[in-house]
């Protein structure tokens, strides 16, 4: 374990930090597009622009985030749920599954503190309540649902796209386009949430821990259940790396097939040509 933080301190830091910039932004577009004295609200007072904006918003940070330099060093990934799937497709050794998954929650609650500090009471307002996650009025198994079936997609487009020759660059892109489509369709159903970690960030701030329980077992349970479809169908060899991005200049604390498959070429470049004057 300690070698582990040795190792990959920078990662998790990486992590916290990004977890923690994607709920500044999100607290933020919420007291923007939400807030009851709004000029936004004022100007569109329709819902569904206003979640259409918030989508694209906060897809726009996903995106922002993955290819950053802070989350092309960690992979991006957070959200536990997310650490576990590639935990067990075997990409992330267990010391490094906790430290992010810690890093993670620690992130989220400090982005929303950082939030809180700079907005003040109108990250509190009811109308915004820290852009919580809460199921909406069709009940706690239709949000189960709804987080079962976003979040099932949401690792099965990961893995599809993150491991196909050409796509695989632009996996940020179409995991920033699933959550801008998400936030502004499937809020009303579950809050829209896929991470434990994001949830319980602005859970802990309104003091608002309601049907909690389906953002700590919905999201886990469809990424595992993502995962194996894909072993079941691809093959764990299939599986390269735990990065959204992974630029071959940046390290890569896991346990990384392109790595691997670059070290024989990187081998045989520092060996003479057989034809070599020594």
């Amino acid at each position: 374990m300690l070698e582990a933080l040795r190792r990959h301190a920078v990662e998790y830091a990486c992590e916290a930090a990004c977890l923690g910039l994607f709920m500044i932004s999100a607290c933020a577009f919420s007291v923007a597009l939400f807030h009851a004295e709004s000029p936004v609200v004022a100007a569109v007072p329709d819902v569904l622009p206003r979640r259409a904006l918030m989508g694209l918003a906060m897809g726009g940070t996903l995106i922002s985030l993955v290819y950053s330099p802070i989350g092309r060093r960690s992979g991006a990934h957070m959200n536990p749920a997310l650490t576990l799937a590639f935990w067990r497709l075997k990409k992330v050794a267990s010391a490094d599954a906790l430290f992010y998954a810690a890093a993670q929650f620690l992130g989220g609650l400090l982005g929303v503190l950082a939030a809180r500090a700079l907005l003040g009471a109108k990250v509190m307002h009811e109308s915004v309540r820290f852009a919580v996650t809460v199921p909406g009025g069709a009940g706690e198994w239709a949000a189960f649902a709804g987080e079962l079936a976003i979040t099932f997609v949401l690792m099965l487009t990961v893995l599809v796209v993150s491991n196909h020759p050409r796509l695989m660059r632009r996996t940020g892109l179409f995991a920033g386009a699933l959550v801008a489509l998400y936030i502004a369709f499937e809020v009303p159903l579950s809050g829209m949430s896929m991470n434990p970690a994001r949830t319980l960030a602005s859970a802990v701030h309104a003091g608002t821990y309601t049907s909690l329980w389906i953002y700590f077992v919905a999201p886990p349970l469809a990424m595992l259940l993502a995962a194996e479809a894909y072993v079941r169908r691809k093959g764990l060899a299939a599986v390269l790396c735990a990065k959204f991005d992974h630029p071959m200049d940046v390290p890569c604390p896991f346990r990384c097939s392109h790595a691997m498959a670059a070290a024989p070429d990187a081998a045989a470049a520092a060996e003479p040509a057989p034809n070599a004057v020594s």
